[in-house]
């Protein structure tokens, strides 16, 4: 077997393997999205309870097949003293019946998405949140895409969430490599920062690229399937499966 044919193995491998895993987990025990519970998953605080500011950001993974490789990620605000969170999130079915893509509203933060439980990938409290608000407000309001969306390279759910996210650095936010469409540069060709704000991106139109930062250590993006490794985790970074811990 030649170095090209054990490179290709390697690298089907690495793509076939963990999809066929992501597949059982993903589609067993899903049931119809149709009917799937959209209730509180217990994980944010209740404004009743924690009167001072929260920032968080979720994902959960997508309905039918698309489950298997993505997760769709949103943002949800609680102002110091607010008796609700105000969560924003790009939805693609809006737009294919003529509304904005861009959805703004009350109802719970962590929410499951079509039956499928949110992970939290960032939580700010107190001081912190109340700084980032402020901000989290302003980059929504400045996206260019709030109308149109893209499944697939994007810019679509994705995409917004880390753009709020490179305007944010307080969140620290490090997105999965499931969460397809995080590679879509919104403000610059090629180059930007992570969506972490620990370091750099480099990223054609989202299909190819990589990133290095602190936060996501170093993810390779092939046609939005992201390998890699996060040495700061002690994880691998894979396709279909997302980070996986040593």
């Amino acid at each position: 077997m030649t170095w090209l044919r054990r490179i290709a193995l390697v690298i089907a491998l690495l793509i076939i393997g963990p999809l066929a895993f992501a597949a059982g987990e993903t589609m067993t025990g899903r049931g119809d999205w149709r009917t799937a519970e959209r209730g509180s998953a217990g994980i944010a605080p209740l404004p009743d309870a924690h009167s001072d500011a929260v920032v968080q950001v979720y994902g959960a993974r997508t309905v039918r097949w698309r489950g298997i490789f993505a997760v769709h990620c949103w943002i949800a605000v609680k102002p110091k003293g607010a008796t609700e969170y105000t969560t924003y999130e790009k939805i693609g079915w809006r737009a294919r019946y003529g509304g904005s893509a861009m959805a703004v509203h009350n109802n719970g933060p962590d929410n499951r998405w079509f039956g499928a439980l949110p992970e939290l990938y960032a939580d700010l409290r107190g001081e912190a949140a109340e700084r980032a608000i402020p901000k989290i407000e302003a980059a929504v309001a400045d996206y260019p895409y709030g109308e149109g969306y893209h499944t697939w390279p994007g810019p679509n759910s994705n995409s917004f969430v880390a753009y709020v996210a490179r305007r944010v650095p307080e969140l620290a936010v490090d997105l999965p490599p499931t969460a397809i469409g995080k590679d879509y540069l919104i403000d610059s060709m090629f180059f930007g920062g992570a969506p972490s704000g620990t370091g750099f991106q480099f990223s054609l139109f989202g299909l190819f690229g990589f990133t290095l930062a602190l936060e996501e250590g170093l993810e390779i993006n092939l046609l939005t399937l992201n390998f890699g490794v996060d040495p700061k985790s002690l994880a691998l970074r894979l396709p279909g499966l997302g980070k996986v811990g040593f």
